[in-house]
């Protein structure tokens, strides 16, 4: 199943682990469940934000020089490239996401050892399943938000929540450059501090950029949140060097010394050489118990971690599992100082499970594990967009809809194949032919096309007298005006009793009318005897 898993381990690995770290991690999860359960809940009452880890000097953040000065200031072997890329991991396996704590003691040798505990998380396939949210939903860097990382958490549904950049604790104001789920929300300018993001293509990227690397289009960036000190660079520690890029020369550095070397609660976000990326905290308290950034950044390396950007910490530093706080905060509440409270942040670092695209499957199914389970039976394609139904897609007699083939008039089928049988027509084919004598019943409309020998709306009438062929359309041609046959327009035919009947009928009316028209004639032998009287008579 989907989700983060959360083992206690101790993390031996040289750093000086005994026997005890297990029994101490189950005790300080055993009382901080305790406190929980007694102040009524893991976000009761707000913070005194008193745990303060500053690495500017208050309403002062970042340094004011150029990234040229960054890149013509770093060692010789890094040439102009500021940064470094490594492409994320794609695997699909589940889980998504293990988060596992441990127990370990720093230094790693010597007589003072301090216990320090927290948890890494290791995330598969970052680019679908980390985003960086804002405090509050959309919106909220630009109204100065803030909110508690379990706030955030519920409302992005995350696996796993870890608190991100940092944040102007007077005004709550977001600090450097942020990009959200493929939208800038913030951007610091070129500001030259540690970065962290990745971009469209899944290339995840650490170190310091530019303003026109930030706003590239080419390959944007996704998710992008700053930091403060690189502490990993291509698994080397850089602490030193970032001292360098990110302190300010017109500051004094007593800050920036301060906030690199006291031990204090930690949080920072890392990769593997399996491209998972790792999220890291460490529970403290500034000056009492945690690490300083130069145990954090060789605890990392020992790790396996080959980048790493410190994000904020002290009181901020917070991790949420499963919708439940999962670290141990160092603020006290403001209702009562003897307990502790988690701070309201900023940026929150939220694992999900695998986001789709669009995250609603374009309104035709639901996104399962990244990806989009389609509903009804004809809704296909990644993201639900293409209606199908089926190989011969209605047979191009139709069209596809959510509840299958529309056929269009005259066919009728699952797949709209089936043309109408002979005598019916028209939607559904639901509609009854009237052609008579055999006429031809068009199956989208209902019109007859009539065969030789008949016309009329139903084919219902014969061609009249010297007409014949398909809908009466041609003239007869044979000798002396005769009639011809309705069907071929043949001359050579017998008439039939009833055409003879017709023609005797008719020559006698002709007969007649030729009579009166010529009264001085007694007789008339034969019809061209008659007709060439009436030439004769013409001429005069």
């Amino acid at each position: 199943m989907a989700g983060s898993t959360l083992a206690a381990e101790c993390a031996a690995r040289g750093w000086g682990s005994r026997q005890r770290p297990v029994a101490v991690l189950a005790a300080s999860l055993a009382l901080l469940s305790w406190l929980r359960s007694a102040h009524g809940g893991s976000d009761g009452g707000s913070s005194l934000n008193d745990d303060l880890l500053l690495p500017y000097p208050p309403s002062y953040h970042g340094p004011r020089h150029h990234h040229r000065y960054v890149r013509d200031c770093q060692a010789v072997v890094h040439g102009n490239v500021t940064h470094e890329t490594w492409p994320s991991n794609t695997s699909t396996e589940l889980p998504v996401t293990t988060t596992r704590g441990f127990v370990s003691y720093f230094p790693p040798e010597g007589e003072t050892q301090r216990e320090v505990y927290g948890h890494f998380t290791f995330v598969n396939n970052p680019l679908r399943t980390l985003s960086v949210l804002e405090p509050g939903g959309l919106g909220g860097c630009n109204s100065s938000l803030r909110s508690p990382v379990i706030e955030t958490a519920r409302r992005g549904k995350c696996l796993v929540a870890q608190n991100g950049g940092y944040f102007d604790m007077i005004t709550g104001k977001c600090l450097g450059n942020v990009v959200s789920d493929g939208r800038l929300v913030r951007n610091a300018r070129g500001m030259q501090n540690a970065q962290f993001g990745i971009r469209k293509d899944g290339t995840m990227v650490f170190g310091y950029l530019s303003e026109e690397d930030v706003l590239d289009q080419v390959n944007p960036f996704v998710q992008l949140v700053s930091g403060v000190v690189w502490l990993l660079r291509d698994g080397e520690v850089y602490v030193d060097q970032s001292k360098t890029a990110e302190c300010d020369k017109t500051q004094t550095t007593g800050t920036f010394d301060k906030f690199i070397n006291v031990i204090s609660a930690r949080t920072a976000v890392g990769h593997d050489r399996l491209g998972r990326l790792i999220l890291v905290h460490m529970d403290g308290q500034t000056d009492v118990r945690g690490l300083n950034l130069w145990e954090m950044a060789n605890f990392l390396k020992q790790q396996g971690v080959v980048n790493a950007i410190n994000l904020d910490g002290g009181g901020s530093a917070t991790l949420v599992l499963n919708g439940t706080l999962a670290s141990y905060p160092s603020d006290h509440c403001k209702s009562d100082a003897m307990w502790r409270c988690p701070r309201s942040v900023s940026t929150v670092m939220c694992i999900h499970e695998p986001a789709c695209e669009p995250p609603d499957c374009s309104g035709h199914g639901r996104c399962m594990l990244g990806e989009c389970q389609c509903s009804g039976d004809f809704w296909r394609g990644p993201d639900c967009s293409v209606l199908d139904c089926g190989p011969s897609n209605c047979s191009q007699h139709g069209i596809c809809t959510e509840s299958g083939c529309l056929c269009d008039a005259g066919w009728i089928g699952s797949n709209c194949s089936e043309a109408c049988a002979s005598g019916s027509y028209g939607d559904g084919c639901t509609q009854k032919c009237l052609c008579q004598n055999g006429g031809a019943c068009d199956p989208v409309h209902g019109s007859c096309t009539c065969p030789a020998g008949y016309q009329g709306a139903i084919c219902q009438q014969e061609c009249p007298i010297g007409w014949y062929g398909p809908n009466c359309q041609q003239l007869c041609d044979c000798e002396y005006g005769c009639p011809c046959d309705q069907e071929t327009g043949s001359c050579n035919i017998t008439y039939e009793d009833s055409l003879q009947d017709k023609l005797f009928r008719a020559g006698r009316c002709l007969a007649s009318h030729m009579v009166q028209a010529g009264s001085d004639e007694k007789s008339l032998l034969t019809d061209q005897l008659y007709w060439r009287k009436r030439e004769t008579k013409g001429q005069r």
